[in-house]
């Protein structure tokens, strides 16, 4: 039983390191990636579609993505959610695709993405501790149903706390190397 909640908990956590790196891929590093275009949805036919279902999205150079739709109408629809998501720059379009020109970073825009990745190590971190939440009202339920002691819940409680206190110390690594490549120039 005991087990089966120290799993749930770490499948829980993985899931939030998961999310975590997920995160840190919208962020702008010294040269561009795709992932910043991931929350840009377009009106595809009435529905609000993911810019990469509709579209080829390539970085073509380390300052350059490039964007071409599979329909030719999707250019101006393409250019006008990018200017509405403010992602830091303006699209051009040439006919064929739409593309983004992505200046050098400033030292200050470097620090505020390194602010933006300490935030999301912060949230990654609440979400631990909900994890752990979760895993000790489990363990105390079983206690309270008599299907464990008083001393197993204490030791079962340790354990949960220790399997936080690591993933926390791995959510911290991982916001210190996100920060490291973000800030080298």
């Amino acid at each position: 039983m005991l087990n089966e909640i120290y799993q749930k908990q770490k499948d829980g956590c993985e899931k939030t390191i998961a999310a975590l790196r997920r995160d840190f891929g919208t962020l702008r590093t010294g040269k561009v990636n795709i992932n910043i275009l991931d929350h840009v949805t377009v009106d595809y036919y009435g529905t609000q579609t993911p810019l990469n279902q509709v579209a080829t999205v390539l970085a073509t150079d380390a300052s350059t993505i490039t964007i071409t739709p599979w329909e030719k109408p999707m250019i101006k629809v393409i250019s006008s959610a990018i200017q509405a998501a403010n992602i830091g720059v303006n699209p051009n379009s040439d006919g064929e695709a739409v593309k983004l020109f992505f200046p050098p970073m400033t030292t200050e825009q470097r620090q505020e993405n390194a602010k933006q990745a300490k935030a999301m190590g912060e949230k990654a971190k609440v979400s631990v501790r909900n994890v752990r939440k979760d895993a000790n009202d489990e363990v105390k339920k079983l206690e309270k149903d008599k299907a464990i002691s008083e001393d197993e819940s204490k030791k079962a409680q340790e354990e949960v706390q220790k399997i936080t206190d690591s993933y926390n110390t791995k959510i911290d690594t991982i916001v210190k190397e996100k920060e490291a490549e973000l800030l080298k120039v």
